[in-house]
């Protein structure tokens, strides 16, 4: 089975951001795993050197969610969104708190009106959009009792 490649971008990342030359990555990953091939890693070991490299200083710029990592969103109405979703989850307003529940209740409310929905919230572009989705949000908030900026 072949190793998760977003955990092989993430050592990739990390090695960047301490400055770790190739050879130096190798010789952690045959410290830490035994094996000096990430291709030869299972999931189990590309997370033990991930964890390997946080104790050496790296910081990743966004953690990950029960699927796997995320960046943040590219857009801060974007990033709005995801934070309103965020706080109902927190609140117990969604019977789907993460981001397949934003998905799919995009997906639901949205789709005749717009006549189509992308699969992901990211993928989002037109203004109109974006705002319908944040006026729904800001509108489930309210009616949760979670006080929203305007």
């Amino acid at each position: 089975m072949p190793a998760p490649r977003h955990l092989q971008r993430i050592v990739h990342l990390a090695c960047r951001q301490l400055g770790i030359d190739s050879d130096t990555r190798r010789d952690l990953q045959l410290v830490v795993t035994g094996k000096a091939s990430m291709a030869e890693m299972d999931e189990a070991d590309l997370k033990a050197l991930v964890d390997a490299l946080r104790e050496r200083g790296f910081k990743p710029a966004f953690k990950p969610d029960a699927k796997g990592w995320h960046a943040p969103a590219p857009r801060a109405d974007l990033r709005m969104i995801h934070a309103l979703w965020g706080q109902l989850g927190r609140a117990g307003a969604l019977r789907r708190p993460g981001r397949a529940g934003l998905n799919a209740f995009i997906r639901t409310r949205f789709e005749k009106k717009w006549g189509h929905v992308p699969l992901d919230v990211d993928a989002l572009r037109e203004w109109s959009e974006i705002s319908d989705v944040l006026d729904a949000l800001k509108d489930m908030c309210r009616r949760a009792g979670i006080e929203v900026a305007r």
